[in-house]
């Protein structure tokens, strides 16, 4: 009879496993040696003998007699799917994963076309290609694109070279400690001149930056957010709420990236 598994080679050992015995008999049918195809995917032969049994049930393998093995067309069309299944599985790590590993993307600083080297920079926390190799970071364009807008990038050469940013942290007290009320906005204009980005976590640092006249560019998500800009090279302003700070500070520890701490009460 026919059979009825039809749980993906990739979701079950026993579906991998019959494969792999499935294709060693087609190898070698109609003789087929069980110790072979037991030394061949790391089972033991009596394992082998047991799967036999079930493909033949099954009627995805017929024996006509002592040592001989032949797969059915049952058997083949059961190969056929899970072999479609792995191909499908295959270019999907091809195409999609190792692609999106391989390709970075940056803004264009000219028309590019696909195929042209290119050297990179970083320029406002965003990689940028300039078309030619003069740069001490090259690479090549996989897509076509004029200038300002974005551009695929792959075989990368050298190392870019740029300094990370700098994190100048205000903490701000929660509302029952003074919230902002207690923050001399002299000290959150101090660190606008050199950021690159104001951050604010929390409400009471939110009101904080907007009674200094600051229009903060991130407000969630802000631990990532601020590392992140600060590892491709922006210098950031954040206002976080005094119990929320450790995190923020935390993060960039682990990301190598330098900090200052600033009393906000002078």
């Amino acid at each position: 009879m026919a059979g009825t598994d039809d749980e993906g080679v990739l979701r079950s050992k026993r579906s991998a496993t019959r494969y792999q015995i499935l294709v060693g008999i087609a190898e070698r049918q109609p003789a087929v040696s069980q110790r072979e195809i037991a030394d061949d995917i790391g089972i033991t032969a009596q394992a082998v003998s047991d799967y036999l049994q079930g493909l033949i049930e099954e009627g995805y393998v017929r024996s006509p007699g002592r040592g001989r093995y032949e797969v059915t067309k049952e058997g083949v069309d059961w190969l056929i799917g899970r072999t479609d299944e792995l191909r499908e599985f295959v270019a999907h790590v091809s195409e999609d994963v190792i692609g999106q590993v391989e390709i970075e993307t940056a803004i264009a600083a000219a028309d590019i076309d696909e195929g042209d080297a290119v050297s990179l920079s970083m320029q406002d926390g965003v990689l940028r290609a300039t078309p030619g190799t003069a740069g001490s970071t090259t690479a090549i364009a996989v897509t076509a694109a004029t200038a300002g807008r974005d551009v695929g990038v792959t075989d990368f050469e050298g190392v870019l070279d740029y300094d990370l940013g700098r994190v100048t942290a205000v903490s701000i007290p929660r509302v029952q400690d003074g919230g902002s009320a207690a923050v001399a906005n002299g000290t959150v204009l101090d660190g606008v001149a050199d950021a690159d980005l104001v951050a604010t976590a929390g409400t009471e640092a939110l009101v904080a930056a907007r009674a200094a006249g600051l229009d903060p560019d991130v407000r969630f998500g802000t631990p990532q957010a601020v590392s992140e800009a600060a590892v491709r090279g922006l210098d950031v302003l954040l206002l976080a709420v005094a119990d929320e700070l450790s995190t923020h500070l935390d993060r960039l520890r682990e990301h190598n990236v330098n900090y200052e701490v600033v009393d906000p009460a002078e």
